[in-house]
């Protein structure tokens, strides 16, 4: 099972930008710790990011209790879709769907679903999984979503 399964949490949020403006944040890995619920810290960002198989390298956790993990691109189709493969030790690792839909020129909607891959995590029930990823992505989109409109404004 993946996020890619209809029956992970499919979280949704209107922004007040279009669906470029969205990718433009997306496609910066610098930005990732500043929108991902749990990334504390980046560490790197590879050169051809968002291209397949290009990683974020980042840190979870908080200070100094920090562990260093990375983030892979695994499919991307600019600027609608980016779909990632998460790595969390010690919960093991998810596929994250993160869809753009432009809704017309100046608003877009952003998807997010999420489920654990690999790992401990995995082995928990998917409907209890899900009761903790829901809230988790809704505020991701929420800092994904300020960040955007916040970049836009000024356009």
């Amino acid at each position: 099972m993946s996020a890619s399964d209809e029956s992970a949490v499919r979280i949704s949020r209107d922004v007040e930008a279009p669906a470029s403006a969205v990718w433009d944040v997306l496609a910066d890995g610098w930005f990732f710790p500043m929108w991902v619920v749990g990334a504390a810290r980046m560490r790197d960002v590879d050169p051809d990011w968002p291209a397949v198989g290009s990683r974020l390298h980042h840190s979870v956790g908080n200070w100094p209790f920090l562990l260093d993990d990375k983030t892979e691109v695994l499919e991307v189709d600019p600027p609608h879709l980016m779909r990632l493969k998460t790595h969390g030790w010690p919960v093991g690792a998810a596929e994250v769907i993160l869809e753009v839909e432009e809704v017309d020129e100046r608003h877009s909607r952003i998807h997010i679903r999420e489920d654990a891959v690999e790992g401990p995590g995995s082995l928990i029930p998917k409907p209890a999984r899900q009761l903790v990823i829901g809230p988790r992505n809704r505020e991701t989109l929420r800092r994904l979503g300020l960040l955007v409109e916040g970049r836009f404004k000024g356009h």
